[in-house]
């Protein structure tokens, strides 16, 4: 997961391949609760391993339920209707999937419970569920805003007298969550059958099928008149299914879908594993709206396949009541339209992890769009032109969806980057979306950065380039240790380092299985960091460099190292040689007399005994080894930016050169 200030995308220009989704966020959390308040023991398949999820298994723990989890699979051992614990305090993250139903729970079964979260949760209304609870007699409490949280349920010791003799009114006008969470928390208590009547009408019906649906799975069967009156049977109990899986999320099915309208051309689709058009959420009618606009969309029980079909896409103007949260994505699909769209009846995006009206439009304003918000629609005037499109830094206000919608303008037809602030914030439901995203996307060799750390032997290259790399997200390539592993690969495989077994070794070097990962270098699946460091491997590797087609198959090899999103690479030649059109240059050098102090320190610390003096010496001979090769001799190239960091810190010249590589940058 992209864990970095920032993720550049550089501009892509087509897309083709497979995907298979994460898990429902909806569903995942709904079926954990739901197995939690059932008897016996509950396995949970493809389960979603995000913040959100991880918030829900917390409180259920903290709650005394088992939790055993080995991959997506999850075993939940119930509570059967009756809490263990009845005094917590549970962090709920920003999970309005979490606090709401286990806030109904908690309340009716009674206790002393306190649920609070991040900053944002706090801004995030639950006044409509607390009024239907203490319509119930449930005892509930603000500790901050009144209408917000954080709360304290109970505390009185005893369970609350329940008045269930009534129907229990909620407003559904604000988020369909808060009948969720009663749907769910009443069967507790239906000693007699509970009416719930909803007050107004009821947005993101689809979000409360799933409710029904997966509270029939687990043995209770609500009764349903229209949108706005539910009865649970008297004598309802919660009844656990054995196994359930978990679909895969359709919301987030939504950026593939759009990315094949907008990224496939005329060959070539997007496949989605894992969710179909069967689904049970509400969402995957995303699908309709993206035909509306001119996608070509086949799918099956649990696959989805999408090409271009219209192209530019067909503007629309939609009622996006039954798609809340995949009508996001559509506001972006409508920037490459051939006319202005207009999503409808989406009040409910003001009150989600943000303010999303104003963020989509604050945003795409930013990449050069008109745009009109009001109270409860937006509409996108698309981009007609590849010179109306801008450069820009998306601000995503710790929010998932909009990170992930404005990945889709990296496909813009002006050629240009996008930034996305903030990048894993995306872990709240899709935790490896960009890596995703990047996997069945393609561009240009040149549209992807590639930024050369260059210099002598001890001048730090290696270091600021892992930790330049790091900052960025991008992929990391040692060029020193490419020759270091072929050697390593070849004595593995038997081969002597001399021209009788070149031709074997360079047919190795093809397609060595090297990388570079948490600072180790992998050799397949063996850490071979200390391995390649002896000065044994580096007297094989000078032999391997000796050999002409093994240098050739190595260069081949480094070249394959520029991939999505860019590439750090470290060396001696990378800029003169492998990498001349690099977007950035870098030769890193320090005094002779700096660099064998630091190469002391290094050696000292690992009980080695040497001398400055020494070290010096060989450091300047092989300064001279080096400058004087007739392939690839150790020089700037000409476009290089010369650092010295004989009297800088490692982290300074790190900040150096990431602020060359800001000065860069179009945004």
């Amino acid at each position: 997961m992209f864990s970095t200030a920032f993720l550049d995308l550089p501009p892509l220009e087509g897309a083709g391949g497979t995907v298979l989704l994460p898990g429902s966020k909806s569903i995942s959390n709904r079926v954990l609760l739901l197995a939690a308040l059932s008897g016996g023991t509950t396995t949970v398949h493809d389960l979603l391993d995000s913040d959100d999820t991880r918030v829900m298994l917390a409180a259920l723990r903290q709650l005394g339920c088992g939790v055993a989890q080995q991959g997506s699979t999850v075993e939940i051992t119930g509570l059967d209707g009756q809490l263990k614990v009845t005094q917590a305090d549970l962090f709920m993250g920003n999970a309005g999937t979490a606090i709401r139903p286990l806030t109904a729970a908690l309340a009716v079964l009674g206790g002393d419970f306190t649920l609070h979260g991040v900053p944002r949760m706090h801004e995030r209304p639950i006044g409509d569920l607390v009024d239907a609870l203490r319509q119930l007699g449930c005892l509930v409490a603000y500790t901050g805003n009144p209408g917000y949280p954080p709360l304290r349920l109970g505390g009185q010791g005893a369970p609350p007298r329940l008045h269930l003799d009534a129907p229990i009114r909620v407003r559904g006008d604000v988020s369909s969550q808060f009948l969720t969470a009663l749907l769910m928390a009443l069967p507790l208590v239906a000693r007699q059958d509970v009416v719930i009547e909803v007050v107004g009408e009821l947005i993101s019906k689809p979000y409360i099928e799933i409710t029904l649906n997966l509270l029939a799975r687990f043995g209770i069967t609500v009764a349903r008149e229209g949108w706005q009156r539910f009865t649970i049977p008297a004598g309802s109990r919660y009844r656990s299914p054995g196994e359930i899986h978990v679909e895969a999320d359709a919301s987030s099915a939504s950026y593939f879908i759009a990315l094949g309208a907008i990224a496939t051309g005329d060959s070539g689709t997007i496949r989605i594993e894992g969710v179909g058009e069967a689904s049970i959420q509400g969402d995957i009618r995303f699908v309709e709206a993206a035909r509306l606009m001119g996608a070509q969309v086949a799918g099956g029980p649990n696959w989805l396949e999408i090409r271009r079909g219209t192209w530019p896409l067909k503007a629309i103007d939609l009622d996006c009541n039954h798609i809340p949260d995949a009508a996001m994505t559509l506001a972006v699909m409508a920037l490459y339209a051939d006319g202005p769209t207009t999503l409808r009846n989406i009040a409910s995006w003001r009150v989600k992890e943000t303010d999303r009206i104003a963020a989509m439009a604050t945003e795409m304003r930013k990449l050069g769009a008109t745009v009109e918000e009001g109270a409860d629609f937006i509409r996108v005037q698309p981009l007609a032109n590849p010179a109306d499109w801008r450069a820009a830094s998306i601000h995503t206000y710790d929010d998932h969806r909009v990170a992930m919608c404005f990945s889709l303008a990296a496909f813009n037809p002006a050629g240009l980057p996008v930034r996305v602030e903030d990048p894993k914030c995306v872990a709240k439901t899709f935790p490896d979306y960009f890596e995703t995203l990047l996997s069945v996307s393609h561009t240009a060799t040149r549209h992807i950065p590639v930024i050369c750390v260059d210099g002598p032997t001890a001048s730090g290259k290696g270091t600021v380039a892992v930790a330049v790399a790091a900052r960025l997200g991008y992929h990391f390539l040692d060029s020193g240790a490419m020759y270091r592993v072929t050697a390593l690969a070849a004595s593995r495989a038997g081969l002597a380092i001399d021209t009788a077994h070149e031709a074997a070794i360079a047919t190795l070097a093809q397609t060595l299985p090297v990388r570079f990962e948490g600072g180790k270098v992998w050799l397949a699946g063996d850490d071979v960091t200390e391995q390649i460091r002896t000065e044994e491997a580096g007297m094989n590797a000078s032999r391997v460099s000796a050999l002409p087609s093994v240098r050739t198959a190595l260069v081949a090899l480094q070249h394959s190292f520029r991939r999505l999103p860019g590439l750090v690479a470290d060396g001696r030649d990378m800029g003169t040689v492998i990498f001349p059109q690099a977007s950035l240059k870098v030769y890193l050098t320090a005094s002779a007399a700096c660099r064998a102090e630091r190469r002391h320190k290094q050696l000292i610390s690992k009980g080695i005994s040497t001398t400055i003096d020494s070290l010096r010496a060989d450091l300047e001979a092989r300064d001279a080894r080096d400058s004087s090769r007739s392939v690839s001799p150790l020089k700037p190239a000409q476009d290089a930016l010369l650092l010295d960091n004989s009297e800088i810190s490692i982290t300074q010249s790190v900040d150096q050169v990431l602020a060359w590589w800001e000065g860069r940058q179009p945004f």
